[in-house]
């Protein structure tokens, strides 16, 4: 199979998992992190994870990003198995694909060179 195929499986095989990943935070959660996203207090990262801009004392937050980047952890590795690739290679594609596009203007990513930048 050429790199491209590959890719292009490994994408769409990543963007079922991080919907898989969705259902594992709770609305409460994914309502906190897009409020916490708005703030600019959390952005994606060019790993395919959440991470944090700014440091925050709010558990409950932090527990919601820790459930929404295990829930994405889980379907990078299915992804890579069925890719032949790994996780971290998984993850930033579906960053690149899926996760960058979707970012709102305002909002903030950390990109490759670990740079927070604003949308």
């Amino acid at each position: 199979m050429t790199f491209r195929k590959l890719f292009v499986i490994g994408t769409a095989l990543a963007a079922l998992g991080v919907a898989g990943a969705a259902l594992a935070q709770t609305s409460a959660q994914k309502a906190q992190i897009d409020q916490a996203k708005a703030a600019g207090t959390v952005g994606e990262q060019a790993d395919g994870y959440l991470g944090f801009r700014t440091p925050t004392s709010d558990a409950s937050l932090r527990a919601a990003v820790d459930a929404t980047n295990s829930g994405r952890r889980a379907a990078y590795a299915r992804s890579a198995a069925d890719a032949g690739t790994s996780a971290d290679v998984a993850g930033a594609r579906m960053f690149e694909a899926q996760l960058l596009p979707r970012i709102s203007s305002g909002q903030w990513y950390r990109n490759a060179q670990g740079q927070w930048v604003q949308r």
